[in-house]
């Protein structure tokens, strides 16, 4: 983690923290901070005051200030941290302000919807020296960390692939691409160690031609070392699946989140006899973790940060720039019929 400057020993009290936006992922953040020992919800605001009703049935015993003018939450007295679940295109606006201000934020993902306003927020982070955290929630989830501790026994990683599929929900702002995609690029960095340097896609819309949404999409990203990863994303396909492989020379790690079998690392690999390939190892172990709510994670992980006056190591304001970095990658090569996309990644002096 990256040390920012201390002002006061923070971990020496509950901090001041505001939840700005309390719809469908929003009221579970006020749970976890309004029940977390080292947080104190000093405020929450949503535009929507049925959402602030309905916030207070969820956390009966929330006795803070309520409003539907976030500003006025972010502003009052205690505040320190804010945790934004808004919709994306709002979200850099709230984050400076926010940071502005001289508090720490917690974004939803994506941090922003364009590299150029997560550049910006990262480089204000870094001068006012307060934590910037964007939550990747499978970053705290406890199967993907499980799956990270299993790569090793992969050998050589060769390949990955991946399918997120279902009929829908369909969305009318952004395409298939920019609601699914950033689970599995995710884990696949986090996993992996590292970044796609080229990436290459091609979208369909059969769902609203009218609005150029692609609902499917076929993408292919390129790691350092020649390493390739084939994905699918649809919300055009009835055959709901939630799967992700990685191949190596000496086994393949599955992640399928819908099946009975989450984790499974099925061991193996090919010896060659002249012309003959025979399987040699075979081993199937479905991999044990144990269960833990990603969101309580991912608060824990942000308390820690701001108490230690750190950028996180995994969920910085810089990790979440790269993956809207890919993002855009990904949606240039859509718009140009598939042209391969280099990528290249700016860092700040002061990063993890």
């Amino acid at each position: 983690m990256t040390e920012l400057g201390r002002t006061e020993p923070e971990n020496c009290r509950p901090i001041g923290t505001a939840v700005l936006g309390l719809g469908r992922w929003g009221v579970h953040w006020l749970r976890n901070f309004a029940h977390h020992p080292a947080a104190n919800v000093v405020a929450i605001a949503d535009s929507c005051a049925e959402n602030l009703a309905k916030a207070h049935t969820i956390v009966p015993d929330y006795a803070g200030y309520s409003t539907t003018d976030w500003q006025a939450a972010i502003a009052q007295p205690g505040v320190e941290a804010v945790v934004v679940v808004t919709p994306a295109v709002t979200h850099f606006e709230l984050i400076t302000t926010a940071l502005e201000l001289g508090l720490h934020v917690l974004v939803e993902k994506p941090i922003t919807v364009t590299t150029a306003e997560a550049r910006l927020a990262c480089e204000l982070a870094d001068r006012q020296q307060r934590v910037l955290m964007v939550d990747h929630t499978y970053l705290f989830n406890p199967v993907v960390q499980r799956g990270q501790t299993a790569v090793a026994a992969l050998g050589d990683v060769r390949y990955a692939y991946g399918t997120r599929s279902h009929l829908g929900p369909v969305r009318q702002d952004v395409d298939v691409m920019w609601d699914l995609a950033l689970h599995d690029l995710v884990i696949l960095n986090h996993w992996l160690g590292r970044s796609p340097i080229a990436v290459q896609a091609k979208g369909q819309g059969w769902l609203q031609p009218d609005r150029a949404l692609a609902d499917t999409v076929w993408a292919e990203l390129t790691y350092p070392q020649g390493l390739q990863a084939t994905m699918h994303w649809s919300w055009a396909n009835s055959d709901k699946q939630r799967r992700l492989g990685l191949v190596g020379s000496q086994g393949t790690l599955i992640f399928d989140e819908l099946g009975t079998e989450t984790l499974v690392l099925q061991q193996g690999e090919l010896a060659r006899r002249g012309d003959r390939f025979n399987p040699m190892h075979q081993q199937r172990q479905v991999l044990d973790y144990v269960p833990q709510e990603p969101l309580a994670n991912a608060c824990q992980h942000f308390i820690d940060c701001v108490q230690r006056q750190q950028q996180s190591s995994i969920a910085s304001g810089w990790h979440g720039l790269g993956l809207v970095q890919i993002l855009e990658g990904l949606a240039q090569s859509i718009a140009q019929n598939g042209t391969p996309i280099a990528l290249e990644y700016g860092r700040s002096p002061v990063r993890t």
